[in-house]
């Protein structure tokens, strides 16, 4: 994704044509210092591919002769040779002038979107009031921006700009960064204990055949690169400049999935439960996480999931619907489904939003369609359960994306939740083992007190490989 001109140029193109069509301030300003960053990105490694595609392909001539000597565990050309290190530098140029600096010279112009000033206000009702909702009797013939349709969580990332001045914005995309990053550091599934094998004899390592990389964990450039990367994108970098309250239920949502792919029970459940302290829309990584864990849990570790989800739940959703019930049903329940006197300025035309416009029976049939889909991801997960971090990923994205599809009220940019974990999933799945493990050599496996110790202490690992409870 870093390395390729096409790629930020497309970029470009697409941040000329929001600046071009948009009637948003703040999206018309992102694009058009957006595209001037990434042309600049663009042209930068077009200059430097043909140079270092001749470099390439001497340095590959010189490894296909080592590896004919030495054989193939050597023949990876240096990062230093195919231009990794100065693509990095593109990243850091592209996600500077594409995120950070439209970032700084909207909040300097104090220009967003409506979604963060939701989110300074509800700081302070939480502040001066104990609740981040304004009362029913309140709503009463009040426009939009009234509502406040996130959960209680969400009002914690305005207490920076009450109490210091600093808006929400850099808060959620600090979270979604170190979130994110994490997330793709440790999405790997800890391998159970199994019985030691027998002891193989030494073999000493020819001088040409080094070790290869570690497996199952990219390198902390490769997961810092990716996440710059991704901030750079206009996948991340268009709603962090001009909103980016999604941003950290996203990050919260992988590394939620990332912890329990590697049975992390406990913490995946105390980070989805954070998650679900914000929005809604990061409850369906719940039951996803809980299918995930039953898997090579079972019971204990779903036990385990929910006891970590319920704290802060019930101190993030719980107590304050006990506090304020009628402000939080008013706010984030009839507001978002279309039963609130104001209408949501969510209208983007989905097919949830098409049948709710159609009257009374419309949105009730959106609803009934929305409740469907969510009743046949659940089937999904009883019969066909994922089995890795990935898979769960992709199942949470499709889920999400019939969701925002069917709800009375959506707009596009919400699809930058099943995208991103898409995305995530992506990234995962080259770093999982590829090569199965070389086969026990027969005295090895007949090694021990007789000819039935070899059936005793390989058979366990036998079974452990084709349980897939064992990586290469």
């Amino acid at each position: 994704m870093s390395r390729h001109p096409a790629l930020y140029g497309g970029f470009a193109v697409f941040a000329a044509l929001t600046a071009a069509v948009t009637a948003l301030p703040p999206h018309r300003l992102w694009g058009t210092i957006a595209a001037a960053g990434y042309g600049l990105s663009a042209l930068a490694l077009a200059l430097a591919a043909a140079p270092r595609t001749r470099v390439r392909t001497r340095a590959r001539a010189h490894v296909s002769a080592h590896t004919r000597a030495c054989g193939p565990a050597s023949s990876a050309v240096p990062a230093s040779v195919t231009g990794r290190r100065g693509a990095g530098a593109v990243v850091v140029v592209a996600f500077l002038t594409a995120a950070v600096l439209p970032l700084l010279v909207l909040v300097a112009r104090d220009s967003a979107q409506e979604e963060v000033a939701v989110v300074h206000r509800a700081a302070a009702r939480l502040l001066v009031h104990g609740t981040p909702y304004a009362a029913p009797a309140a709503l009463d013939g009040a426009d939009h921006t009234a509502y406040n349709p996130y959960l209680p969580g969400m009002a914690l990332f305005g207490l920076p700009h009450r109490l210091a001045g600093v808006d929400a914005r850099f808060v959620f995309g600090a979270v979604f960064a170190v979130t994110f990053a994490t997330a793709l550091r440790t999405s790997v599934r800890r391998i159970p204990r199994v019985p030691r094998a027998p002891r193989v004899p030494h073999t000493p390592r020819t001088p040409c055949a080094p070790a290869g990389p570690r497996q199952g964990r990219p390198t902390a450039a490769g997961w810092t690169v990716r996440t710059l990367a991704l901030c750079a994108s206009p996948l991340v970098a268009l709603p962090l400049a001009v909103g980016g309250d999604d941003l950290p239920v996203i990050g919260l949502c992988c590394l939620g999935l990332a912890l329990a792919g590697r049975g992390d029970a406990g913490r995946a459940g105390l980070v989805l439960g954070l998650a679900g302290t914000l929005k809604a829309t990061a409850w369906p990584a719940l039951p996803v996480a809980a299918a995930l864990l039953a898997v090579y849990g079972g019971r204990r570790a779903v036990a385990r999931f929910g006891t970590g989800a319920a704290m802060p739940l019930v101190c993030g959703v719980g107590l304050p619907a006990l506090a304020d019930p009628g402000g939080l049903l008013a706010n984030t329940v009839r507001y978002p489904l279309g039963l609130a006197d104001a209408a949501s300025p969510a209208a983007a035309p989905l097919p949830g939003r098409l049948l709710a416009g159609l009257g009374t029976g419309g949105h009730t049939a959106a609803v009934v369609l929305l409740a469907l889909a969510a009743v046949a991801v659940a089937v999904s997960l009883v019969l066909r359960p994922p089995r890795d971090a990935p898979a769960a990923a992709l199942r949470l994205a499709l889920g999400l994306c019939a969701a925002m599809a069917l709800m009375p009220a959506s707009r596009f940019g919400y699809l930058v939740h099943p995208l991103v974990l898409a995305l995530w999933a992506h990234w995962r799945k080259p770093d999982a083992p590829t090569t199965a493990p070389p086969a026990l050599p027969a005295a090895a496996a007949g090694a021990g007190t007789g000819g039935g110790a070899g059936a005793g202490g390989a058979a366990p690992l036998d079974a452990a490989r084709a349980h897939g409870r064992l990586g290469a």
